[in-house]
């Protein structure tokens, strides 16, 4: 399986987040990426290759256009007034009662295009940002090439980004870009499995009222667990969309590899039967036992069944590589998806 990753991934590195109510280092580092990226090139046959640039096309194809370009003009607006200010964070959001008007100043702009405040900006953010999106685009030419699968080692990740929304770590949507491409390229039906700890708000927002994509999200119960507002069973889609959404919420501190694998067979059933032309898995490993922001009990070897049963569906298979942040664990627990999926099931 060929890898797709870029060093220029690196340049983005937010110090802080607020979390719990007050400032912490953040999670999502550089050191992540680093991790899988050194356990794939041990572990498993294909090599490690650089993306190629696709543009702001395929982007704007997910994202409004005026997201898009305010994510690759953010830092200059944010310098112009805020010179020598590290990193450029909302702190102030539309919520309930107030306008949904994009303001003129920068600070009114992120919080317009943000849901919380894990999604800094700095100097290098959308250098990085993008070479992600280009990640998973490269990994998509492949497919369309004849490759029966590609890893997107992209970071940071993308799930939780909406058509003009950031939040969770995540500004571009990755995942939801790819299957778009896919789409555009001649292909009918795409679905897109999402195994991260979290919800994938994004992307269910994204195709919520379209029957040519199905997205299955397994998932802490977001009644319990972020991103609280979206993940719920009773959510199918709508429009058009109607039954083209399946979430499989699962209780926190409950869920171990046997409870997970039967959410997983229900989520494998309903893609069989929607035989896609391709299959997008939004692969975050936050569901491990010992993921500091994760509250499931999934033990490293586990994942390497959870890969043969992803091969044994025998689909074009895109991996995106989404969360995980117990960073020791992390290439560990990658590697052992991929390689069980090299293996099939």
């Amino acid at each position: 399986m060929k890898i797709i990753y870029s060093d220029r991934q690196q340049l983005h590195c937010v110090p802080f987040e607020v979390l719990g109510g007050e400032p912490t280092p953040n999670f999502e580092q550089p050191q992540r990426a680093l991790q899988v990226l050194d356990a794939l090139s041990v572990r498993t046959s294909g090599p490690v290759l650089p993306p190629s640039a696709h543009g702001l096309a395929p982007l704007k194809r997910v994202h409004s256009p005026d997201y898009v370009d305010f994510l690759a003009d953010a830092w200059n607006q944010w310098q112009a007034t805020f010179p020598g200010k590290a990193v450029a964070l909302p702190f102030l959001f539309p919520n309930r009662g107030l306008r949904q008007r994009l303001p003129r100043h920068i600070e009114g702009r992120l919080g317009y295009y943000a849901f919380d405040l894990s999604v800094g900006l700095t100097a290098t953010s959308w250098s990085a940002i993008q070479d992600s999106a280009d990640c998973a685009l490269t990994a998509a030419d492949l497919l369309l090439a004849g490759e029966c699968s590609a890893f997107a080692l992209c970071r940071p990740p993308g799930h939780h980004a909406g058509r003009d929304l950031m939040g969770g770590y995540c500004y571009l949507n990755n995942a939801a870009i790819a299957a778009q491409y896919l789409l555009d390229q001649g292909q009918q039906r795409i679905a897109i499995l999402d195994l991260d700890y979290h919800h994938g708000n994004g992307t269910q927002s994204i195709f919520y009222e379209r029957s040519d994509v199905l997205f299955a999200s397994i998932h802490g119960d977001p009644d319990d667990e972020y991103p609280h507002y979206l993940g719920f069973a009773d959510e199918t889609g709508a429009g058009e969309g109607v039954g083209f959404n399946l979430n499989l919420p699962l209780p926190l501190g409950e869920t171990d590899w046997s409870r997970y694998r039967q959410a997983l067979d229900s989520a494998i059933e309903r893609i069989q039967a929607f035989a896609p032309d391709t299959l997008v898995i939004s692969l975050g490993l936050d569901t491990f036992c010992e993921d500091p922001l994760g509250e499931f009990s999934i033990k490293s070897l586990d994942y390497l069944e959870m890969g043969r049963i992803l091969g044994g569906m025998g689909l074009p298979t895109l991996f995106v590589f989404e969360g995980g942040y117990a960073v020791d664990a992390l290439g560990n627990n990658t590697a052992n998806v991929v390689e069980g999926f090299e293996q099939k099931g």
